[in-house]
């Protein structure tokens, strides 16, 4: 009888400790998925013509970044704060990224105003390249913005040209895309409605 007790009460201990330990274990990896620098778990894909576009299941903090626009003005992320932006890093001498920036000037046409900009963020040297490539290509709305370090996709862990993101009014990433994207469909229109409907954070 009392060597029946010690073995229920032997069991009964294990299996505590075995709660305890996979309960600790939850809280500890919930607690640093945000620490994952691409986002931890990922909510939804969505299929953009032949491209997805990965958004995360909670908006992500960025690294600060800074950038120039056309007149040399020097900016960062924090000057789109309560805007939604689409931050697409490009360059005149990737083949892909000619194919998608059409599609880009024409969903900025569409949507782009006081809410919502596509960022076009062109990583050539030679800055005066994208005039003549927006030129060739009949872009219209698309403003000039530059990093001619070409040190943005390292600091944003972009493996490539073109990667985009989505950013929200607070400044964080919903989500990105890596390569050429129908930037003008109806599934990026959704993205953004959603991403516009959402209140920024006060204080932002």
């Amino acid at each position: 009888m009392k060597k029946s007790f010690k073995i229920i009460a032997w069991s009964a201990i294990a299996l505590m400790a075995v709660i305890a330990i996979a309960t600790a274990l939850f809280f500890y990896q919930r607690g640093n998925a945000s620490k994952d620098p691409l986002g931890s778990i990922l909510n939804i894909a969505v299929d953009i013509g032949d491209q997805r576009f990965m958004r995360w299941h909670t908006p992500r903090d960025l690294p600060a970044i800074t950038f120039q626009d056309e007149a040399g003005t020097t900016l960062s992320l924090t000057d789109f704060r309560g805007k939604v932006v689409l931050l697409n890093i490009w360059a005149t001498w990737c083949p892909p990224c000619r194919e998608e920036m059409p599609s880009l000037d024409r969903l900025n046409d569409k949507q782009g105003g006081e809410s919502f900009e596509v960022v076009a963020l062109s990583i050539d040297r030679d800055t005066a390249l994208v005039k003549p490539f927006y030129e060739e290509f009949g872009i219209q709305t698309l403003r000039g913005y530059f990093d001619p370090s070409a040190q943005i996709p390292n600091t944003l862990r972009a493996r490539g040209v073109p990667t985009t993101l989505l950013i929200d009014q607070d400044g964080r990433e919903i989500g990105r895309a890596m390569g050429p994207a129908a930037w003008d469909s109806a599934q990026v229109e959704a993205l953004i409605d959603a991403a516009l409907a959402r209140a920024p954070a006060q204080g932002s």
